[in-house]
């Protein structure tokens, strides 16, 4: 990938369960998901919830891939509520995509989606605060630091506190090169 300009969202395939499993397969993943995704029937059933959410309108996840198609990541805007008009954002990118401007695209060109599709008007997200690069993440996709939501998250008995992020449709932020995810919804 030459560029952020290179890369675009679209809906996970089927055929994108290898990639699936090869991305939870690098250290701290298996946080991002539910269930184990461990084998590539795991991979193939975790393709098909988030085919199932999108179908249902809960959630939209979205690969992140480059011009060859090849997915770099995952961004989804979950906890949808169509009445209050909010959505929770989350984000992650195998580990040969991190630090390349993967995420900060995906949140972008995710929450820009998000506005114009679904009519949302807020969108949260947050990172544990011992994971700076997911606030130089969120803070460049348009993300306002809203406050500390202290020790919210266990991970191997351990609690951490989470930065809470948020960004409204009013506020004035350049989507870039925040091109549009291919609607198949």
């Amino acid at each position: 990938m030459s560029s952020v300009g290179d890369l675009a969202l679209r809906p996970w395939r089927g055929a994108d369960a290898a990639a699936v499993l090869a991305a939870f397969a690098a250290p701290g993943m298996e946080r991002q998901a539910d269930d184990p995704v461990d084998s590539h029937a795991a991979a193939s059933r975790w393709i098909a919830r988030r085919a199932a959410e999108r179908d249902a309108g809960a959630a939209y996840a979205f690969a992140v891939v480059d011009e060859d198609g090849t997915a770099l990541g995952n961004a989804s805007v979950s906890a949808v509520n169509p009445t209050h008009g909010t959505g929770w954002v989350s984000y992650w990118t195998t580990p040969p995509a991190r630090g390349r401007g993967v995420a900060t695209y995906a949140c972008s060109a995710l929450a820009r989606w998000a506005f114009e599709e679904l009519s949302l008007f807020r969108l949260e997200l947050g990172h544990r605060t011992n994971n700076p690069a997911s606030c130089r993440v969120a803070r460049a996709a348009g993300f306002a630091a809203e406050g500390l939501q202290r020790q919210k998250l266990a991970y191997d008995g351990v609690r951490y506190d989470v930065e809470l992020h948020a960004r409204l449709a009013s506020d004035r932020v350049s989507f870039g090169d925040a091109r549009r995810p291919e609607s198949h919804l």
